[in-house]
């Protein structure tokens, strides 16, 4: 008996020993962009695909996550007329777009470029109410558990109809799926939509029209750019929005030429 007890103590700190809490990781993004363009009777269809690349760096319970400057697409500008108004649709990043999370103080910090400005935005981590569920697949070489939530937003929807511009804010609500490790015992991942008992290597959100997939995972991290930014207008989550809302209407109110930038 007390031999068994030795060996299930020597497993236990084999495998407290297998996980990794330091590291980088690389994540491709997929987005679908769908849309269309004019009256019910005669809308035009829009669809296109960006893929982009994140970097996850992550030590000491603290995670910085941004864009890679090398892998953002050049931009490419689409132009759709109706009713003699203009959309221009741009699908180009921002390498100056950074998160910071603290996952002891239960903090973020976000600097974020929205239509030229740059914001310094503060916010909590939360938490998020995750089912987890008996499947399991390997990404990467790492077992990943299965997990789901719902979540529930508000989505905006522009149209452009008879040269006037509307904007209809509708509920939407959709099924978050995550697959997340163990071995990487830090609950982060490529969004906020962390706080599961491991680290998000895959997540397909908005019914599948955004996709998360990790494709590089090392066991070291690149501690300079762990730190919380620093440049931007300091404001709330909700000052942001305030804003971005107001600059919304504003486009609404100019309808002859108006930018829709995927980030």
């Amino acid at each position: 008996m007390k031999k068994l007890l030795i060996l299930l103590s020597l497993f236990n700190f084999i495998e407290t020993q297998a996980q990794q809490k330091e590291g980088k990781i690389t994540y491709s993004r997929k987005t679908q962009i769908k849309f269309s363009i004019g009256s019910s009777q005669g809308a035009q269809p829009i669809e296109q695909e960006k893929t982009d690349k994140f970097e996850l760096n992550f030590a000491n319970n603290q995670l910085a996550l941004h864009q890679l400057p090398e892998d953002i697409q050049e931009e490419t500008t689409n132009n759709f007329s109706s009713g003699g108004g203009q959309i221009v649709l741009r699908t180009s990043g921002s390498t100056d777009d950074k998160v910071f999370y603290d996952l002891t103080t239960k903090l973020k910090t976000e600097s974020k470029e929205f239509l030229g400005k740059t914001y310094l935005i503060s916010d909590s981590v939360r938490m998020a109410d995750w089912k987890l569920s008996n499947e399991s697949k390997t990404i990467l070489g790492f077992n990943c558990q299965k997990a789901t939530r719902t979540h529930i937003s508000v989505r905006n929807t522009m149209f452009m109809q008879n040269g006037v511009m509307e904007r209809k804010e509708q509920s939407d609500t959709s099924i978050i799926t995550a697959w997340f490790t163990s071995a990487i015992p830090v609950a982060g991942g490529p969004t906020d939509m962390g706080q599961l008992p491991g680290m998000i290597l895959e997540l397909e959100m908005n019914s599948g029209k955004i996709v998360y997939t990790a494709i590089e995972i090392k066991d070291k991290a690149n501690k300079k750019l762990i730190k919380e930014p620093t440049k931007g207008k300091k404001v709330t989550a909700a000052e942001f929005l305030a804003e971005r809302k107001k600059a919304q209407d504003e486009m609404q109110q100019n309808p002859r030429s108006f930018q829709m930038r995927i980030n």
